[in-house]
């Protein structure tokens, strides 16, 4: 799916549950009402605040009595000499939200460089023209789209292959659960939260279009891609609703069986409603496409099977091998545009299946190299998805310090969103003192948002800072608003 239709999915998610609701608000604008507060401190040019002042600014804006029942955590040094400039609650627990995925990219960054690429093999016996195998290794690249299995079936055909007896892709993932068991359910049929296997394709997601018709009439529905679509049944209670009348669309997901349920209403003077689903069985749908590609290419394919674990392949030879794109901007897309499902194949690539250890343990064991203690975090996935993730401020400003060190810095840094320029902080920070910089990674779930990252205010040294609040009954949109306040104010630091 390209950038735009995944844009119209989030703004169309905002009508469907609260907790998509909730995760919205990590992509849409600002508030206009925001943006015209941005824009009036930026015009204030005579505007300083002393780092004398400056806890009190603070606080004053933490004071405010619809904050009261929030739990804040904030803490903000210098790049250069370490100076602490403000901290509340620094050391204490929060749930990140994405800002985990800053632990995540580090660590597979520090693990294997920037020019890594994740290679998906392809093997097969020798009796030209004929194959009795043809075997697809799945090693957890994201990055693979149909565009590179059509590819690699044009390269059989060129190859003077007409038959293949057996097609088999590995899925080494099958015996595992690929689904996390701490994420939350409702959020698990849509396309941000996707099974995290070996054989990835299009990211295991498709779009749903649904159309309005007659007054009264059900919502036809459409799938982008019909190989992941049979893979779903429907139960189309919609109905096509009067000129401007409420959106009521809702999808329910049965978990004993891949049924969805879509009820509510869609006006009839209503654009089509684009969602992204996720796909049910990745590992099947990535055969089904490969299938697909070979038999338009006049290959014929005589049996063809998902299997799980480390098959043999030493009677085989390899043909080829798909490469992904390079870990920069695997990490990139990562944390520029929050994609889970990236973070999450990232954590897997730490999995050392010599050493019996978890992903996680492996990822506190590369971070350890860094000086960042493992005992200080507590993580249950790499994208943040989950509510089981503890992090605490001083954790992520320590992160972000030590990677400043390494010879990775400039891709880490590089790799987060520019306030005012791109991914999630396009929209923030616009006309303002710090457009274009501050690179950070943004973070939101219902009740918590959070951002850390980098700051260079114009009369001060660069800053690294970490803002989390948890606990809120404010939306989104006012907690970014208080968050972008704070840094506002930070932007205007002087010595004096």
């Amino acid at each position: 799916m390209n950038r735009y239709y995944l844009w119209l999915i989030r703004w169309r998610k905002l009508r469907i549950s609260a907790c998509v609701f909730s995760l919205f608000f990590m992509f849409s604008l600002p508030l206009q009402a925001n943006e015209i507060k941005l824009k009036q401190t930026n015009n204030q040019e005579n505007i300083s605040v002393c780092e004398a002042e400056l806890k009190q600014k603070i606080d004053d804006i933490l004071n405010q009595e619809k904050l009261q029942r929030s739990h804040w955590g904030i803490l903000v040094k210098t790049l250069d000499d370490q100076t602490t400039l403000y901290e509340l609650n620094a050391q204490k627990y929060f749930i990140p939200a994405s800002n985990v995925k800053l632990l995540t990219t580090a660590a597979a960054l520090i693990k294997f460089g920037a020019n890594y690429q994740i290679k998906t093999p392809v093997y097969g016996s020798e009796n030209y023209p004929n194959l009795s195998v043809l075997k697809v290794v799945g090693t957890g690249d994201p990055t693979l789209k149909s565009e590179q299995l059509e590819t690699l079936a044009k390269q059989l055909r060129i190859k003077g292959i007409k038959r293949i007896d057996n097609l088999i892709v590995e899925d080494s993932s099958m015996d595992e659960q690929v689904i996390n068991p701490t994420w939350e359910w409702e959020d698990i049929q849509f396309y941000y939260a996707p099974s995290v296997n070996r054989l990835i394709l299009n990211e295991n997601a498709v779009l749903l279009t649904l159309t309005p018709q007659e007054l009264g009439e059900k919502l036809t529905i459409n799938w982008s891609d019909p190989l992941a679509a049979r893979q779903w049944d429907i139960n189309n209670q919609t109905v096509t609703g009067e000129k401007d009348s409420d959106y009521s669309v809702s999808i329910n997901r049965n978990f004993e069986k891949p049924l969805l349920t879509i009820t509510g209403s869609l006006a009839i003077n209503e654009e089509p409603d684009l969602l992204g689903m996720t796909v049910v069985n990745p590992g099947q749908y990535f055969l089904d496409s490969l299938e697909f590609y070979l038999e338009k290419e006049g290959i014929s394919i005589i049996d063809s099977e998902v299997v799980s674990g480390n098959s043999e392949v030493d009677n085989l030879v390899k043909i080829t091998e798909i490469r992904s794109e390079s870990l920069q901007k695997i990490i990139t897309k990562a944390n520029q545009e929050s994609n889970n499902l990236y973070a999450e194949s990232l954590l897997n690539l730490l999995v050392d299946e010599n050493s019996g250890k978890s992903a996680i343990d492996n990822l506190k064991a590369t971070l350890n190299q860094l000086q960042l203690d493992a005992d200080t975090y507590h993580l249950k996935d790499g994208s943040g998805l989950s509510r089981h993730n503890l992090v605490s401020p001083e954790v992520l400003v320590n992160l972000l310090t030590f990677m400043m060190r390494t010879p990775e810095r400039e891709v880490y840094r590089q790799s987060l969103a520019v306030g005012g320029v791109n991914g999630t902080l396009k929209n923030r920070f616009q006309e303002t003192i710090i457009e274009g910089k501050i690179q950070a990674k943004t973070g939101t779930l219902s009740g918590s948002s959070s951002l850390s990252g980098y700051m260079e205010p114009p009369n001060s040294s660069q800053l690294a800072f970490s803002i989390m609040v948890n606990q809120s009954d404010l939306p989104a949109s006012e907690l970014r608003e208080i968050i972008d306040n704070i840094l506002i104010n930070l932007a205007h630091l002087k010595q004096c």
